[in-house]
């Protein structure tokens, strides 16, 4: 049995597409795009001028509005120069009155002169009496505050020396009772104690006496078995 024979033969695409010839196309090809209609440079200018003229509604609506604000502009010069004409002559009018207010003024000011003079001794007396009185009240006030003052510094300095006081007598206090905590006071003995204690010296000297008798019997043991070894 022989092997089954899976070659395939190649086709070249490029040489399939030639073979098959050109592709008809729906749309508009590049040729068309080139062979466009073109305008001409005169007519390009003309359309240019026009863009910048504009349309002519455009300048018809300019020219009734430039139109209409010339007219506000007259009318409201025209309330400016009245208004300005009426407060001059306000003010003429005002003049003259005060020429005429000035002249009644002025016979009556030299009677009012003499007054006011006599008006301004009369102030400046009483206002010196009034600086007198000022001054006396200030020295009164400084010296009761200076009183006041070394009143308060003496009663503080008695409160401070007190509370120094009571703070020391506190502190005694607490150290005594801590050195009674730490050293309770010796009790008086009684005749039951002194005689316990007379009691236990006694024993003491019979050991002591005791102790001694043993270590002479001792002694002699041993001098009387010390010839007996040779």
């Amino acid at each position: 049995m022989g092997k089954r024979d899976n070659r395939v033969a190649y086709m070249n695409p490029i040489a399939m597409a030639r073979s098959r010839g050109p592709v008809q196309s729906s749309g508009p090809t590049i040729q068309d795009y080139l062979n466009r209609p073109r305008p001409t440079w005169e007519e390009v200018k003309e359309q240019l001028e026009k863009k910048k003229k504009g349309s002519k509604a455009l300048a018809e609506f300019e020219e009734k509005m430039n139109e209409n604000w010339k007219k506000e502009l007259e009318k409201h010069r025209e309330k400016l120069l009245s208004g300005s004409e009426s407060s001059s002559k306000k003010r003429q009018r005002k003049k003259k009155e005060k020429k005429k207010s000035g002249r009644y003024s002025s016979s009556s000011s030299s009677s009012d002169s003499s007054s006011s003079s006599s008006d301004s001794e009369d102030e400046d007396k009483k206002q010196g009496k009034r600086k007198k009185k000022k001054k006396n009240r200030s020295h009164k006030s400084s010296e009761s505050s200076m009183s006041e003052t070394e009143s308060d510094s003496k009663d503080s300095l008695k409160k401070k020396k007190k509370s120094k006081d009571a703070s020391e007598k506190e502190k005694d206090i607490k150290g005594l009772s801590k050195k009674r905590k730490m050293y309770p006071e010796e009790k008086p003995l009684s005749s039951e104690s002194l005689s316990e204690s007379d009691y236990t010296e006694e024993e003491k000297t019979k050991k002591k006496k005791k102790h001694k008798k043993h270590s002479k019997k001792k002694k002699k043991k041993a001098a009387s078995s010390n010839p007996d070894s040779p």
